[in-house]
């Protein structure tokens, strides 16, 4: 941002063919999903994206659970863990359940967002951060914060710009994402905010993106991730980064539809096509893919293995699955 200057803000993009295509193609998905989906009607699937939500976002900030651990902390079992890790996963769970509460439009909700995620780990959680800060990428600086002076007055022209903008909801959270960790306004947790307020905004056009796992695809392409970042800081604009989200979020809607496809044509068809491809996964990790709960999935791996058709090989720690058909 030019921190010379108190005019209105415009955040710099170029709006190039390419992101023009991936929004009428992301578009074109995200109808189908709507009209395929089967989050509405599955509470299991729409806990199991939330799973694959948390664990991502924290994974990315170097938070040390599995997605198995999240599911027990989630479901108020004990974890035998670093209680930093613990806390975290417990933070974001609680501020992920108030995603439709809050107002993508409102500094205080902002703020009151950070302070959950960042609550018992952050002395200034939901505080805007009073000293200078910089990331680092191992021990190399990439990006310097905005002046801790500055954060209140862009923070608001960053969501007033939101608020106001005739942009497809697609493009301008993919700019407020950007846009929101180069002012970098809270001395840590940046990153996990951001990406629940780009869930946030992206969930006030269509509903169902409050249960879509972005954050899952980004983890999985995290050098990519601040590959966009660093290459849109250095050109001056958001244009780098607002394609990488573009592509992550046609991903999920394409991940997701297929899931709900599946479920129609069989829950043992959907169990062969995932162990085929993952022939190592356990039968909980299938569940957490497909959307099916653990003991549905179990009760098709039997049945498969009565009719020949799966064999395990190995023990059921190490070992792995092969498809006979």
């Amino acid at each position: 941002m030019d921190l010379n200057s108190f005019d209105r803000y415009e955040p710099p993009f170029d709006m190039t063919e390419q992101m023009v295509n991936l929004t009428v193609e992301t578009c074109m998905l995200a109808r189908q999903f709507v009209i395929s989906s089967n989050l509405s009607r599955n509470p299991q699937l729409r806990k199991n994206n939330r799973v694959k939500t948390i664990y991502s976002s924290l994974a990315i900030e170097h938070n040390s659970l599995t997605e198995d651990q999240v599911v027990a902390i989630i479901d108020g079992k004990q974890v035998i863990a670093p209680q930093r890790d613990i806390q975290e996963i417990r933070n974001a769970t609680e501020a992920y359940e108030m995603l439709d509460r809050i107002d993508p439009y409102s500094i205080s909700d902002l703020l009151a967002i950070h302070k959950v995620m960042m609550k018992d780990v952050l002395p200034d959680a939901g505080f805007f951060r009073a000293k200078g800060v910089g990331v680092y990428r191992g021990t190399e600086l990439i990006h310097m914060g905005t002046r801790p002076e500055l954060i209140g007055h862009y923070v608001k022209e960053l969501i007033e710009w939101t608020r106001n903008s005739k942009l497809h909801p697609l493009i301008k959270s993919c700019v407020f994402h950007y846009e929101f960790e180069y002012i970098h306004p809270f001395s840590d947790g940046n990153g996990r905010t951001g990406r629940f307020w780009h869930t946030l905004i992206l969930s006030h056009w269509e509903p169902l993106f409050a249960w879509l796992p972005i954050e899952n695809i980004i983890h999985r392409k995290q050098e990519e991730y601040y590959k966009a970042i660093i290459d849109s800081d250095n050109e001056g604009k958001s244009t780098a980064f607002i394609l990488f989200m573009l592509r992550v979020i046609k991903e999920v809607l394409e991940e997701n539809v297929g899931i709900n496809v599946g479920t129609n044509v069989g829950i043992k068809d959907v169990v062969l096509e995932n162990l085929r491809t993952n022939p190592y996964s356990s039968a909980q990790a299938v569940a957490l893919r497909t959307g099916y709960s653990q003991r549905q999935i179990e009760r098709a791996i039997a049945a498969l293995k009565k009719e020949g058709v799966l064999v395990r090989n190995g023990s059921n720690k190490t070992g792995f699955w092969s498809i006979t058909e």
